[in-house]
């Protein structure tokens, strides 16, 4: 994590630098590297800080890119929504911008560590992630996903911390799932390869997903995995990894997820910047499939250990908390 700029000038450099734009790869000079087995090589650390929203606000409909004057009041108006209040995560922070209004606390009942935590986002014209389809939203969800969608809020709801397992799997240390979409917090991903193997190590909960690419067979479909099982192959010089067989209680964007099948393509447009295109399709969730593409910014940062594990002592103090919301309201007393 990174400190943000705070001064004007700060405020100027970002509006002129922070767009990434791979120059070197826009000429000729720059030549994809490769491993020794002839594929490209996508090894190193990439970084997802992009502040670019996943879905296209309704203030952008219609609109795929903003002009240059647009953006660079958009990132003006992104430094004063911070103001060194509470962290801004995810679309917060563009969304807080559109609105030209501070953003809110994260947590308005004790608070959050603030902003100079998190890392300085990647500002370019783009309007949504979301490219398909074409107007940047995610589509509608069919009635058997709003049902579980409905089911899942309202257990946590009249269930909040029955038990630990009430607690989301991010919470307890298990996992942020997959495919992870969030940028500015814990977003590195390190690459690892050879000839038969990918590996996509997570900055977030330090997950490793250890990808065959020799032709391997899928697991039977009785054998379900939180991250689910991934396959992958070369397609021209896109490495393309299909995963299916998630968890019935793995989720994605609240809802569960164990018809959903996720395909990746990882491509290397030039030497800072890898672009990640991810395809959900799960006809028991959404209408139908729709993609994000995120460009994933090379960096010389290294990935630090995520220290959460489930020997979390916050836990304790979750649970101990509800039990005594129980007996206030079984007295009247606090």
């Amino acid at each position: 994590m990174r400190s943000r700029f705070v001064t004007l000038f700060g405020v100027i450099a970002l509006t002129l630098l922070v767009i990434p734009v791979d120059m070197a790869a826009q000429d000729n000079n720059w030549t994809l590297p490769r491993t020794a087995d002839g594929h490209p090589d996508l090894q190193g650390v990439w970084a997802n800080n992009n502040a670019t929203p996943l879905e296209r606000p309704e203030e952008w409909a219609g609109k795929d890119t903003l002009t240059e004057e647009e953006l660079a009041a958009l990132q003006v108006a992104a430094t004063e929504a911070v103001d060194d209040g509470d962290a801004l995560f995810g679309d917060q922070l563009v969304l807080a911008a559109i609105e030209r209004t501070k953003a809110g606390s994260y947590d308005p009942t004790t608070g959050n560590y603030n902003q100079f935590w998190i890392a300085d986002r990647d500002f370019n014209n783009r309007t949504s992630l979301v490219v398909d389809p074409p107007d940047g939203r995610i589509p509608a969800m069919t009635s058997s996903g709003q049902a579980r969608a409905k089911m899942i809020r309202d257990h946590r709801r009249l269930h909040p911390a029955d038990t630990y397992t009430d607690r989301p799997l991010s919470e307890r240390c298990v996992t942020y799932g997959h495919p992870r979409l969030g940028a500015g917090y814990n977003s590195y991903y390190q690459l690892f390869q050879s000839k038969d193997h990918v590996v996509v190590y997570m900055e977030m909960n330090h997950d490793a997903r250890i990808i065959p690419l020799d032709g391997t067979p899928t697991l039977n479909d009785d054998v379900r995995l939180w991250h689910g099982d991934s396959r992958g192959y070369w397609d021209g010089d896109t490495l393309v990894v299909t995963t299916t067989n998630y968890a019935s209680d793995a989720t994605f964007r609240g809802n569960t997820s164990e018809n959903m099948t996720v395909t990746e393509r990882f491509t290397r447009v030039g030497p800072q910047t890898l672009n990640y295109e991810v395809t959900i399709d799960d006809p028991t969730t959404y209408t139908k499939p729709w993609t994000v593409m995120i460009p994933l910014m090379g960096t010389t940062d290294a990935v630090y250990e995520y220290a959460c594990h489930e020997g979390n002592i916050g836990m304790d103090g979750i649970l101990a908390g509800h039990r005594a919301e129980e007996r206030e309201a079984l007295t009247g007393s606090k």
